[in-house]
């Protein structure tokens, strides 16, 4: 379980499509121009045009290379990214430089390549793209250059007003790009997590599919085993007097007849397989999930509060069994001498209720579990168990219908205690007596 903790989140498939990039800043190129066209033209406040032209323009001539160089599925490296956000980051601080500053309302923008960066980027990216907005920000409190204002009225910003600017600029980049760090971070583990949720699933399905494809092998290669099985027969009866070939051909024959009885066990395992393992009455099923928890020193204590006189009878699922026995493996890992799985069935309900004598679980962890990467149980605890591995166990269950409810024991009894509750019709196998 542990290859599937070290996916790292920085893998490939988040690197930013250079596509996506380029239609953001086609935006930022007609929203720059548009403003500078109103403000400079219509409303004729005094505005520094050329040089906001250049700026624009820069920005539209880099965009439209891209475009051109590269197609558009191509995805950006974390170090191409990064100088692709600065040089956006950079050429929005200039333009908001001559025009006004921190006092021009369009500077929070400053904000998003930031925030990009920290959705979609490496940490030691970001980082820096996040000084650079913050030198950046810093910069254009103190501009020289005034607002564009009414012609004959200068828009005097006092220095307080600047400052709370200046905080709230750099005091929102951060929150927002931490915000979306922690958000994309988590989508990313979720992600994983759950692609190895279909790796561990895809796993048990093909155990339990091996008998299928071994009665597959043994009825293609019987016709051929059975012909070769023929002519050695025939070829021993024709040299069986010449001492050059005959044990040759009597080792042919013992061979092919050895291949053909390893291909009958074959069939008749898979044949025993389809009336044994492919459908399981409940009592069976969880003597598969507790078998191989017996040797670990911890007593496994089965209660059945219900006779197995018409116990649900249900298709061999990989993803209960899986599920099951990777909660009865936590158990064992934090009990102290015995973990106990009471199990109840009605016409309506099956239950399975697993619980150890352990510790229990933190109040503060109780409100995570299920959640990937939750290691501990206890804050103060050094073993893991309690990760990936029941996060996909979680889903499993809850792919099959089952309801979790995590929480401790009650009264003087101290341990952990999970509950797995299923409608009958959905443990039953459709057809089973």
């Amino acid at each position: 379980m542990a290859g599937y903790q070290d996916i790292e989140f920085e893998g490939a498939g988040r690197r930013l499509r250079l596509e996506t990039l380029i239609r953001l800043r086609w935006l930022a190129v007609a929203g720059q121009t548009i403003s500078v066209i109103v403000v400079g033209l219509w409303l004729e406040f005094p505005l520094p045009l050329l040089p906001a032209a250049v700026l624009i323009a820069l920005l539209a001539a880099v965009n439209f290379f891209l475009a051109v160089r590269f197609p558009p599925a191509h995805r950006l490296t974390p170090a191409s990214a990064f100088l692709l956000l600065a040089f956006d980051l950079c050429q929005l601080t200039a333009l908001l430089f001559i025009t006004g500053g921190l006092a021009n309302p369009f500077a929070p923008l400053v904000c998003v390549p930031v925030i990009i960066s920290s959705s979609l980027q490496p940490i030691r990216f970001s980082l820096p793209l996040g000084f650079l907005s913050f030198l950046g920000i810093t910069a254009l409190a103190f501009t020289p250059f005034p607002l564009p204002w009414f012609p004959g009225t200068l828009l005097v910003v006092p220095p307080i007003l600047t400052a709370g600017f200046w905080f709230a600029i750099v005091s929102t980049t951060a929150f927002a790009a931490f915000y979306s760090y922690r958000v994309s971070q988590e989508a990313a583990e979720l992600s994983n997590a759950l692609q190895a949720t279909e790796l561990i699933l895809q796993r048990e399905k093909h155990l339990s599919q091996l008998d299928g494809l071994a009665a597959a092998a043994a009825h293609e290669l019987g016709t051929p085993l059975a012909t070769i099985s023929v002519v050695a027969r025939e070829m021993e009866r024709e040299l069986g007097s010449d001492e050059r070939f005959r044990e040759d051909v009597q080792l042919l024959r013992s061979q092919s007849e050895r291949c053909r009885d390893i291909l009958r066990r074959l069939t008749t395992l898979s044949t025993e397989d389809e009336a044994h393992m492919r459908v399981l009455p409940l009592s069976s099923l969880l003597e598969e999930v507790l078998a191989p928890h017996r040797e670990f020193g911890i007593r496994l204590n089965l209660v059945e509060n219900s006779d197995r006189v018409g116990e649900p009878v249900g298709n061999r699922n990989p993803g209960i069994l899986y599920g099951l026995g990777n909660l009865l493996e936590n158990a064992v890992d934090h009990a102290r001498e015995e973990v106990t799985v009471t199990v109840d069935h009605t016409p309506e309900r099956v239950t399975i209720v697993i619980e150890d004598d352990g510790d229990g679980y933190a109040a503060d962890i109780l409100q995570r579990i299920g959640d990937p990467y939750v290691t501990k149980r206890q804050r103060d605890e050094r073993a893991g168990g309690l990760g990936l591995g029941l996060f996909i166990a979680k889903t499993l269950l809850e792919r099959s219908g089952a309801k979790l409810t995590f929480g401790n024991r009650t009264g003087d009894r101290p341990g952990a205690r999970v509950s797995v509750d299923w409608p009958r019709a959905r443990m039953e196998a459709k057809g089973a007596k």
